[in-house]
């Protein structure tokens, strides 16, 4: 994938389902940083675009105009009480790794989410994904918790660490 070195961070649409699609069932299929363990359908991506809420946003990184990653903040809880906050998700393509788009993509949703009020932003990553906990610190998220062997995906029993950053909105508690 040749581009430029900057991705363009925008908004998802609809167009792009098939790419985020692609993204995501590589990573059911071939890796432990999702622990979902069927693919998703066409129609089950595109429904998840369609229902989502404004503020939880879903961002797509384009290089050389073809979506190399996404990203997307979900509500932590359905409980009201944590309406305040997030958790993140965030998918490159394969290529599109190590290449600074995930460390972009990641501090826009972010800025997203911070302007949307929310307060905190957690993320649940598979302890073996060393790629996915340093772009999370780098960005300022720190460990707050360990669960060990919760998962069991590819014949291993696989551990999660929760990660957490607060967003500065001291006017915006919601």
């Amino acid at each position: 994938m040749s581009s430029p070195a900057v991705p363009l961070i925008r908004p998802a649409r609809l167009p792009d389902v098939p790419a985020i699609l692609a993204i995501y069932n590589h990573y059911v299929r071939e890796s432990t940083c999702t622990y979902q363990l069927e693919e998703e359908t066409l129609a089950q991506r595109k429904s998840w675009l369609k229902n989502r809420k404004p503020e939880h946003a879903v961002l797509v990184a384009e290089l050389g105009g073809v979506v190399a990653g996404w990203a997307a903040l979900s509500p932590y809880s359905l409980r009201g009480a944590w309406r305040p906050t997030v958790e993140d998700a965030v998918y490159l393509r394969p290529d599109a790794r190590r290449r600074g788009v995930g460390r972009v993509l990641l501090g826009e949703l972010l800025a997203v989410a911070e302007k949307n009020g929310f307060r905190s932003v957690v993320a649940r990553i598979s302890a073996e994904q060393a790629g996915s906990l340093a772009l999370h610190a780098a960005l300022g998220f720190g460990e707050v918790g360990r669960m060990r062997e919760v998962g069991w995906k590819f014949g291993q029993w696989l551990d999660v660490v929760y990660l957490q950053k607060m967003l500065e909105n001291p006017a915006q508690r919601k």
